[in-house]
């Protein structure tokens, strides 16, 4: 498996679990991703993912997107996804 830096952490809603993500790289659902900072290092999939309060399937470079996370994140957390490559 190899990461890729795809984004990082811009916001996290702790009522809702959801962290914001500045993609910097396309991110989809089901994907694999790794959030990783100074007190954050967990793996988790994309179930789902927001912007602007509508569910899209698919974001690209620039796109800011809110996706639920299992465990509390951090602003500046890195978002690396995980390939097969």
């Amino acid at each position: 498996m190899q990461e890729k830096e795809i984004g990082k952490i811009t916001h996290y809603f702790g009522k809702v679990s959801a962290g914001i993500i500045e993609l910097t790289d396309s991110l989809k659902a089901g994907d694999t991703i790794h959030l990783k900072g100074a007190h954050t290092d967990f793996t988790q999939v994309v179930e789902s993912m927001q912007v602007e309060h509508e569910s899209i399937q698919e974001a690209k470079a620039g796109d800011a997107v809110g996706i639920k996370v299992k465990d509390r994140v951090h602003p500046n957390d890195k978002v690396y996804k995980l390939t097969e490559e």
